[in-house]
Parts: structure tokens; C-alpha cells; sequence
């Protein structure tokens, strides 16, 4: 008999269950599903990720999964080619193989007799990314999937490049995957355990050399990239992101681009969940997520077609910190459409400040240190990111401050700036941030974007500025939902330089601006318009604490050579699963560092130690790269040691050097 639409059922939970590719190389999945799904069969929802089930992940994962499935579905986590407990060798994010992979298993779920066909795919980050890339594939028995935190966008939008500026992310995140990848698969699920490491070793990719070779939006980031045609995509799409992550334009973009159906959901939230987000308020994301399924994969009416097609949590204006608990706030609804449609205030930039009409005849020379307020690219790890008080770099910029506001002021979307401007080198960039001043001088970064003046007019074909020649250019800040009270004012402020977002040009330079405006999106102030039911998930993972977590993050000057470090340190703690036992931690550290008056004193190093333990089996990596460059080359260096006990089992060096390409 089959079990009512509503009913509970009960569910068993499957650690490795193998699938076998094509080519015959075995992933692993975990796998929740109700224990009756042979004689009821339901749909199934993949998450495809090389985050690791057995450790990476499986705190969240235990949060989610199982409530979905205990409401009828069966949901899959599996670990990708070379990661984890699967076999095979992972080359780089995104390739063909491993959206041919997913494609391969959704087939084979929708086979299985215990489900039904329809397949659903859901993810947050890579797991968002590979979902619309997926989706574009169109595979058929997948019907519906829900992104989080991912990009439409590979080059514009994603860890690497932005405003076709350098990201130091690209280094940072490289290093993270250089050690993630590199970890072993569990010993008590792969008698062949070591095999498979060493020779996972012996081949794991050094990806950042891999991307700075693509400095120009080419084939390589077209490949993956949906916004190429949005139309491939026809799988009901439900996307989800937070202000505090650095995927901020991903949904608008979606909601007002895509031809099959879709929602979008911008939260207050970083690089996480929205069940177990900061900052709060969390919402009951397991609940959206089940209507969307219920309606899409079981064809129940749950009412998710007559959702706004826009629900966005609109922040108040509070004081800057480095970390919010909570965002005061209100939901915000759009039936139709984005942010599009709604009308733009138009302020001009002059030597009398913002909205003043006058001339302006303003130069920037900002010192390379210009950004240290800026706080992470993407806020993920929970430690002191978020942008501090602008008061300092606003001090090495250009700003423009308009008049206390007579009313409050709601930014519902993406402020577009518009300069004339010249140059005194062949390669510059530029910081543009909106920020919001308080009565007593402090300033909260609303939003912000930066630009690669050589890629003015184009990503793919960049071209070098003639020195002194004036140009027209033009830049969307990120997109936002925030208020700014009665009585404060708005600046903009402009900088040559933004370390250590972005790498800096390899001369300072000096910008002349001699015009410019800024059209800011308005919508008429108002109350909560939308209401989310409160947060559920299944029961916590019991694990046992061997080590507390610590994130620190510091600026220290050396009187000595002038130069600046950020310093970053990040203790993931140590702690033994409950559930199979197996013990895992690890700590990173970077620091970058530059001199205020060399672009070419700029400098990062990244290390990072990842250990597990199972009995008497110990295994630790200890992954170090540091990135430099002079006015023509990039230069890399990077290392892997691999340890079973006190004993180096394999260790990789490398070194590689890549030409400047107008970066």
C-alpha cells in the first residue's frame, strides 16, 4: 500500500553504495531512502560534490538528508571521481568528465527499482554549480533542482577573476582544493585504500596554474558557464543565496534570465544553508525545499508556482563588523521579475560631493594597501570576515558624500556606476564601493565592484589604456537589498587599488576622473511582505571533540620594510565521528603581504594540514603555495607531502611561471 503524501516513513541509511561509471571507475554514494522504496518507490535527490561524505560533509549532511528522505525521497550523496571513497583521478572543476559522471548516475538512480525516474539535483556552491551545468545537459529524468551559492558565470562571477581582475581567491581557494583532493579515502571502506591515495597523490592537479593561464574570458570558462544559453536549462530551478556570500548576482540573474520555471531566495546569510545559516534569521529551507520537490518530482500541488518570483531579505543599515550574529531586517517580494523593473536614482559625482551638480576634476593614487577593510571575497569559514569599518580605506579613496537622506532609502538591486576617466599607465584598475555613513562618521560597505581598466570594453579581447587618452567606462556594483536610515548619507568611494581582493596592477597608477554618476535601484520602503516558517532539520551529528575550532585574523606592519601583512589562521578543530568512528581536523594559514608603494611587493602563501585516523592507521598532508610576480610574470610555487604515521609516503613539488596577459 502505498504510505499517504505526508506520512513519515522510515529510512535506512547506505554509507557506500556503489556506482559504476562508463568507463568503469566506481564512485561512492551515501545514500538515505525510506525502507519500503522497492515496493513504493519515490524520486531521488542527488548531490554530487568532492567534498568528502565521510568527513568534508557529513555535519550538514546529516542535517539534511535525512529529513527529506523520511518524507519520501531518496537522497544521494556522492562523492566525485578522485575524491573521497571513490576511485578514479579528479584534472580540474567542472570538466566534461565530471558532468558526464553526474549525468551517468542520475540515469542510473532513475533505473534503480526503488525509484520512480524523476531525479532531482541539489547543491550548495560546487554542488549549485554542477546542478545548472547539469541541468543544461538536460538530461531526462532530471526534473527539477535547487542551486545555492553558485555562479551563472564561471569568469565573471565566480572565485577566479572579477571585473577581469586578478581574485587573490584564485590562489587561496586553489590551495584549499590542492589539499581537500589530496586526502585519502576511508580505510574501513577501501581495502585498497592506499593504492588509491598514492596514486591520487601522484597526479593531484596544482589548479591554480591551471587558471591563471586563462586570464581572458575564453573557451575554457565558456565551458560550464550557463549564462552561454540560458535556454539549455528546463528543469524547474529554485535558487537560494545570502548578501554575505560572494555569489550576490547569481539568483536576480537566473530568476530574470531563465525560460523554465523559477524562484529565487536572497537571504541575510554567507557561504551556507539557510536551515543552519548566520547570520540569522535561518529559515525553513528543508520546508522550501519540499514543496519544491513535492510539486516538481511527485507532481503534488504545493502552491510553489504562485510564489513571488523574487523573495529577498531587505537589511537594515547597522553600525560596520567583522561579524554579525543577526541581521535586523524585513522580507521583501517581487511577483514578477528582479530588480529590473524598478526605477533608478540617478546622483552625479562632482568636486562638491554626491548628487551635486559642478564639475569634478578628481585624481586617485591610492596606496596598495587600499582593501585591507574589505574583509573575505567569500565569507564561508565563520571567523572574522565580513567588511570592517570603511572610515580607513575610505581615507586612501577618492569619495564623494551626498546629503543626510529626508527619508529612508531601500537599494534593491545592482547600482550601476559610469565614469569618464584617463590614466597614467597601460594597466590600471578600479575599486568602486557604496557605502553608508553614519552621523558619527562610520561607514558600512553597502556594496561594492571592482574593474580591469584593460577590460573596459571586453573580457575575451582585453586592450591596454593609452596614458592620458580619457575614456567612458562603465560598472555594476553587486547586487543588494539594504536600507539606509533617515539622516545618513551615502558615499562612493574610488580607489586604484584593492588589496587583498584583488592583485594589483604591476605599476602604481594615478586616475584622473573627470565625470562620473552612479544609478542606484529604489523601491518604495515598507514592512515584511513575505514569511518563511522557522528553520527544521534532522538531529545533530554526534561527534566527539578533540580539538575546539578557532578562526583569528590579524594586520601587522613591519616597521622595518614598511610592508603589510593579513594573516589569516584557521583551526577546523579535531574530532572523532560518532557515528563510524573515524577522527578528522585540519588547520590552514595564509598571509599576503605588500608594501604601500609597490604593486610588485604583493605576495601570498597558503598552507594547510589535513590528518585522519582509523585505529591504528594515521594520515596526515601538509600542502604550502605561495604566489608572487614581477611586471611581466606571475610565478607559483607549490608543495604536497603525504604522511602515513612520521613516515613521508610521497611528496610533489612544483614551480611554474605564467605571463602577465594585461592583469
Amino acid at each position: 500500500m502505498t504510505p499517504p503524501a505526508n506520512a513519515l516513513r522510515t529510512i535506512e541509511d547506505l554509507p557506500d553504495v556503489g556506482i559504476e561509471m562508463p568507463d568503469g571507475c566506481r564512485l561512492s554514494a551515501r545514500v538515505w531512502r525510506p525502507t519500503d522504496a522497492t515496493d513504493n518507490p519515490v524520486p531521488a535527490i542527488l548531490e554530487f560534490l568532492p567534498y568528502r561524505k565521510r568527513d568534508g560533509t557529513t555535519v550538514r549532511d546529516a542535517l539534511t538528508h535525512p529529513w527529506i528522505a523520511e518524507r519520501g525521497y531518496a537522497c544521494i550523496r556522492v562523492d566525485m571521481r578522485g575524491n573521497g571513497d571513490s576511485e578514479g583521478l579528479m584534472e580540474d572543476e567542472y570538466t566534461q568528465q565530471e558532468l558526464d559522471d553526474a549525468v551517468a548516475t542520475i540515469h542510473w538512480l532513475a533505473q534503480q527499482p526503488w525509484c520512480t525516474g524523476s531525479v532531482g539535483m541539489m547543491g550548495i556552491s560546487w554542488g549549485g554549480f554542477n546542478a545548472l551545468q547539469v541541468a543544461a545537459l538536460q538530461p531526462e529524468p532530471l526534473k527539477a533542482i535547487i542551486t545555492l551559492c553558485s555562479t551563472a558565470d564561471r569568469y565573471a562571477d565566480d572565485i577566479h577573476y572579477k571585473g577581469g581582475c586578478l581574485l587573490n581567491e584564485n590562489l587561496g581557494w586553489g590551495a584549499t582544493m590542492w589539499s581537500y583532493s589530496s586526502r585519502p579515502p576511508d580505510p574501513d571502506l577501501r581495502a585498497n585504500w592506499r593504492e588509491l591515495w598514492l596514486e591520487r597523490l601522484k597526479h593531484e592537479p596544482f589548479l591554480p596554474s591551471v587558471w591563471l593561464r586563462h586570464q581572458r574570458r575564453d573557451a575554457y570558462w565558456q565551458h560550464g558557464s550557463v549564462c552561454e544559453d540560458f535556454g539549455a536549462i528546463q528543469a524547474a530551478t529554485l535558487a537560494i543565496g545570502g548578501w554575505g556570500d560572494a555569489y550576490k548576482n547569481t539568483v536576480p540573474l537566473l530568476v530574470e534570465q531563465l525560460k523554465a520555471p523559477v524562484k529565487g531566495i536572497v537571504g541575510p546569510w554567507v557561504h551556507k544553508y539557510p536551515h543552519f545559516a548566520v547570520p540569522e534569521p535561518r529559515i525553513g529551507f528543508l520546508q522550501e525545499a519540499l514543496r519544491w520537490w513535492d510539486h516538481w518530482l511527485k507532481g503534488i500541488d504545493t502552491g510553489v508556482e504562485t510564489d513571488p518570483a523574487y523573495r529577498a531579505y531587505l537589511m537594515d543599515g547597522v553600525r560596520p563588523q567583522r561579524w554579525y550574529s543577526e541581521r535586523p531586517g524585513r522580507w521583501i517580494a517581487e511577483a514578477d521579475g528582479v530588480t529590473s523593473h524598478l526605477p533608478g536614482l540617478t546622483l552625479g559625482l562632482s568636486d562638491e560631493g554626491l548628487g551635486q551638480d559642478g564639475p569634478l576634476d578628481v585624481s586617485v593614487r591610492s596606496p596598495q594597501t587600499c582593501g585591507l577593510e574589505g574583509g573575505e571575497y567569500c565569507a564561508i569559514w565563520l571567523g572574522p570576515d565580513m567588511p570592517g569599518d570603511q572610515r580607513a580605506d575610505d581615507a586612501l579613496s577618492a569619495c564623494f558624500d551626498g546629503a543626510p537622506l529626508a527619508e529612508d532609502m531601500d537599494i534593491v538591486g545592482a547600482p550601476r556606476v559610469r565614469l569618464r576617466l584617463s590614466a597614467d599607465r597601460p594597466q590600471a584598475q578600479i575599486a568602486v564601493r557604496l557605502n553608508h555613513v553614519h552621523p558619527d562618521g562610520a561607514s558600512t560597505r553597502i556594496t561594492y565592484g571592482v574593474l580591469n581598466l584593460s577590460h573596459r570594453d571586453s573580457h575575451a579581447e582585453p586592450t591596454p589604456l593609452t596614458p592620458g587618452t580619457e575614456y567612458d567606462v562603465s560598472l555594476d556594483l553587486d547586487h543588494i537589498a539594504y536600507r539606509v536610515p533617515k539622516g545618513h548619507r551615502l558615499r562612493v568611494a574610488i580607489s586604484s587599488a584593492y588589496w587583498p581582493l584583488i592583485w594589483p596592477s604591476p605599476e602604481r597608477t594615478e586616475l584622473h576622473l573627470t565625470q562620473g554618476d552612479i544609478t542606484i535601484p529604489q523601491r518604495p520602503s515598507g514592512d515584511d511582505e513575505y514569511a518563511f516558517p522557522p528553520p527544521e532539520s534532522a538531529p545533530d551529528l554526534g561527534q566527539a571533540s578533540l580539538r575546539a575550532p578557532n578562526n583569528s585574523r590579524r594586520v601587522e606592519t613591519d616597521m622595518n620594510s614598511g610592508e603589510t601583512h593579513l594573516i589569516i589562521e584557521d583551526d577546523f578543530g579535531l574530532v572523532t565521528n560518532n557515528d563510524h568512528g573515524l577522527t578528522h581536523g585540519g588547520t590552514a594559514y595564509e598571509r599576503w603581504t605588500i608594501h604601500p608603494d609597490d604593486p610588485l611587493s604583493a605576495h601570498g602563501v597558503c598552507r594547510w594540514t589535513q590528518e585522519i585516523r582509523r585505529n591504528d592507521i594515521a594520515l596526515r598532508t601538509e600542502t604550502s603555495c605561495e604566489m608572487w610576480a614581477d611586471k611581466n610574470t606571475f610565478f607559483l610555487k607549490a608543495r604536497l607531502d603525504a604522511y602515513e604515521g612520521d613516515t613521508l609516503v610521497s611528496t610533489k613539488q612544483l614551480e611554474d611561471a605564467v605571463p602577465r596577459d594585461q592583469m
